[in-house]
C-alpha cells in the first residue's frame, strides 16, 4: 500500500503506541489501515461415504488434491463463498451441513474455514482452474499427494471424529508449510 484511499496521501507502515503489529497510516489525514488476514472458504462435500477433493490446476500445488476452496468475495457470506467455490471447481453443489475446522495461517495471512457439506447429486467434474474432480473412498485418499496440510488435517479430524461420533469443530494454527 502507497496511498492513501480517503485522501489520496502517503501511506507508511509503521508501529502505533507500542501496539505488538505495524499498520500502514496516511501521512496526510492519519487514517489507519489494517492489514487483516484473507478468509477462505472450502467444503468437505461428501457423497455418501466418499469425499470430493479436487487436483488443482493452479499454484499453489498444481497437480495435488485439495478440498474445493478459495477467497471469500466482497458481498458473500462465507458459506456462500464455500458453496461457490466448489460449483466453479468441481461443477456441483451442495448443502452446506455444518462448520467443521478453522485453520490460522498467519505466515501467508490466510484464516480458513472448512464446512462439512453434502453433495445435492454424485456428478462432479472439472471447473477451469481443476484438472480433475472426484469422489473419494476412505481407502483411495491419495495422502500424499495432498496440496495442504488444512486439507490433511480436516480430513484425518473428520474420519477419526466420524469413528466416535464427535461434531466439534476443528481448530488449528498451522505456523508454516
Amino acid at each position: 500500500m502507497k496511498y492513501c484511499s480517503q485522501c489520496a496521501g502517503k501511506v507508511r507502515l509503521r508501529a502505533q503506541d507500542g501496539l505488538p503489529f505495524p499498520r500502514y497510516v496516511c501521512d496526510a489525514c492519519r487514517a489507519v489501515f489494517y492489514r487483516s488476514p484473507r478468509l477462505v472458504a472450502a467444503c468437505l462435500a461428501r457423497w455418501e461415504d466418499r469425499f470430493l477433493l479436487c487436483r488443482r490446476g493452479t499454484e499453489p500445488g498444481y497437480g495435488l488434491w485439495a478440498l474445493p476452496a478459495g477467497f471469500v468475495e466482497s458481498g458473500e457470506t462465507a458459506k456462500q463463498g464455500a458453496q461457490r467455490e466448489l460449483l466453479e471447481e468441481a461443477s456441483a453443489e451442495v448443502e452446506i451441513v455444518r462448520l467443521c475446522a478453522i485453520f490460522n495461517l498467519p505466515f501467508i495471512n490466510q484464516t480458513q474455514l472448512v464446512f462439512e457439506a453434502r453433495l445435492l447429486e454424485e456428478a462432479c467434474k472439472a471447473g477451469p482452474e481443476t484438472l480433475e474432480a472426484r469422489l473419494f473412498d476412505e481407502s483411495e485418499i491419495p495422502w500424499p499427494e495432498m496440496a495442504f496440510v488444512s486439507t490433511v488435517e480436516t480430513l484425518r479430524y473428520f474420519l477419526r471424529a466420524r469413528g466416535n461420533g464427535s461434531r466439534e469443530v476443528f481448530y488449528a494454527d498451522i505456523v508454516q508449510f
